[in-house]
């Protein structure tokens, strides 16, 4: 009997390398270090005085967001074997926990209710995924990840 798992394929591998590439361009890594730092939001308003629109750390944040938001949709559409995704994809959590306070908000002022559906879906199955393994893994890392 087979010791892991082996529903993964090598399109699979191919497509997480060719992610991880992206996630190093440069304006990316620029774009990524600036989130992790400074994207601490509760509220629109506070989105407003952190990333005004128009603004490169604004553009910074739509990069990021809409990275994991296009990640994730490879994983809804089961062109990107989820298991696999999760083994190497943590960095995406990171970014669903600091926009999880203002999705609501943001997908009524967009009116668009499926706005970062699928980095929320995702995010929330990989959270069980985490937590199965290892209860309260999540919680220990989203603890640690979004302190100030």
């Amino acid at each position: 009997m087979a010791k892991y798992p082996s529903n993964g394929t090598y399109d699979d591998v191919n497509l997480i390398l060719r992610l991880y590439e992206m996630r190093r361009e440069e304006r990316m890594r620029k774009a990524r270090g600036w989130f992790v730092a400074n994207f601490h939001v509760q509220t629109m308003d506070d989105l407003a005085k952190v990333a005004p629109v128009g603004s490169e750390d604004n553009a910074s944040m739509r990069m990021v967001v809409s990275y994991w938001e296009m990640v994730a949709s490879f994983v809804t559409s089961g062109v990107l074997n989820e298991e696999m995704f999760f083994q190497s994809g943590r960095e995406m959590l990171l970014v669903y926990g600091r926009v999880k306070p203002i999705l609501a908000q943001m997908r009524e002022a967009n009116k668009d209710p499926f706005a970062f559906k699928n980095m929320e879906t995702v995010s929330e199955s990989f959270i069980e995924f985490l937590n199965k393994r290892a209860p309260g893994s999540y919680e220990a890392f989203a603890e640690r990840v979004n302190k100030r």
